[in-house]
């Protein structure tokens, strides 16, 4: 009876750890888009804002998948990272599509005209600014937002199908 306990404490800690490290890091890069935005000035793409999605259903998914092992409903919270993985994976092949489109090895979307803030002078719309999919505004290492945020999906996608293997 006790082996049995020990395993369901152990197998809810694993899943718990992986929820909040999968909550930490995906909150911890949207908000860090957001201020590159806001802070930085660097004007998001349509590309870019889809990005976005796997983090803001990650963030609250991850929440969700923590409470369900908490309470020991292992099922569940299987189930919620494995859609946390599907996600982050999608995203990561949006990310390396976005970042090859940048690196003009395949043409992006021809819808991508931008998203922008209109600016409004004396003669009407003036200096509005057109944020195109393949232009990358910012390079570290050679990547991109879009190249970044290819890897870092990469990498919570590949943490909650860790997390999925836990058997405790």
């Amino acid at each position: 009876m006790d082996d049995t306990r020990d395993t369901r404490d152990t197998l809810a800690g694993q899943l718990m750890t992986v929820s909040a490290v999968l909550f930490g890091g995906a909150l911890l890069i949207i908000l860090t888009a957001h201020a590159f935005e806001q802070i930085g000035g660097y004007a998001p793409c349509p590309l870019c804002l889809q990005e976005r999605y796997a983090y803001y259903f990650g963030v609250p998914a991850a929440v969700i998948a923590f409470l369900a092992a908490r309470a020991e409903s292992f099922g569940f919270a299987r189930l919620v990272l494995l859609l946390i993985a599907i996600g982050f994976l999608l995203n990561t092949a949006l990310g390396i599509y976005h970042a090859g489109a940048e690196w003009k090895f395949w043409p992006g979307p021809e819808t991508c005209s931008g998203g922008f803030n209109l600016e409004w002078g004396e003669e009407g719309i003036v200096d509005t600014p057109v944020i195109r999919c393949d232009e990358a505004a910012w390079r570290f290492l050679s990547l991109s937002f879009a190249g970044w945020n290819a890897v870092v999906s990469a990498i919570l996608g590949g943490l909650a199908l860790f997390g999925l293997s836990r058997r405790g």
